[in-house]
């Protein structure tokens, strides 16, 4: 008996491995950050180690939980877009095949987990995942596309996000610079 709902609890449990690990390998970081500025010692007076520690693993979790949550919502739409763009399936079927991709992410985020002191390590996997994931992606809906669509949403895919990516990583550098500008030197 094969079940549809089967897997459908895997992205919910991939987003919180990859925000674990994330969040672990930040809190290392962030502790070692906080110890050398010396505001450690000043924070072990109101909290103690273990408090502080499991106060910044919770409240990492929480972000990287909202933004890997958020990127599967836009990543939802972006696959959901493309298909009403490029695919001839109206009856949604593309969608149904591509379900059981989410074993992808889940195995990945497993990885990530086992690579958590390594931010390369996170990153790589991530990244790997996600192109295996485009990969299934377009395998699977490749059936419903004609030569163009396949290129039109593969060409959409990658316009989008690198849009998008690009935006983010322009508006930081633009703060970054703005906040380094403001202070007194």
């Amino acid at each position: 008996m094969k079940n549809t709902y089967l897997t459908s609890y895997f992205p919910l449990m991939s987003i919180i491995l990859f925000s674990l690990a994330l969040a672990i390998r930040v809190e290392l970081w962030l502790l070692d950050f906080l110890k050398k500025i010396g505001i450690y010692k000043g924070m072990l007076e109101f909290f103690s180690e273990g408090g502080i520690k499991l106060s910044l693993l919770i409240l990492l979790v929480v972000v990287f939980f909202m933004v890997f949550a958020a990127l599967k919502l836009v990543a939802d739409t972006i696959n959901g877009m493309s298909l009403l763009f490029f695919s001839k399936d109206s009856e949604g079927d593309s969608l149904k095949k591509i379900r059981s991709g989410s074993i992808i992410y889940f195995v990945g985020s497993a990885l990530s987990v086992a690579s958590m002191y390594s931010f390369i390590g996170i990153g790589a996997i991530l990244l790997i995942t996600t192109v295996i994931y485009f990969i299934y992606f377009v395998h699977k809906t490749s059936q419903d596309l004609s030569a163009g669509g396949i290129i039109g949403m593969i060409f959409f895919q990658v316009v989008v996000w690198a849009s998008l990516l690009t935006g983010v990583f322009y508006l930081s550098i633009k703060i970054y610079n703005s906040v380094i500008a403001s202070l007194p030197v």
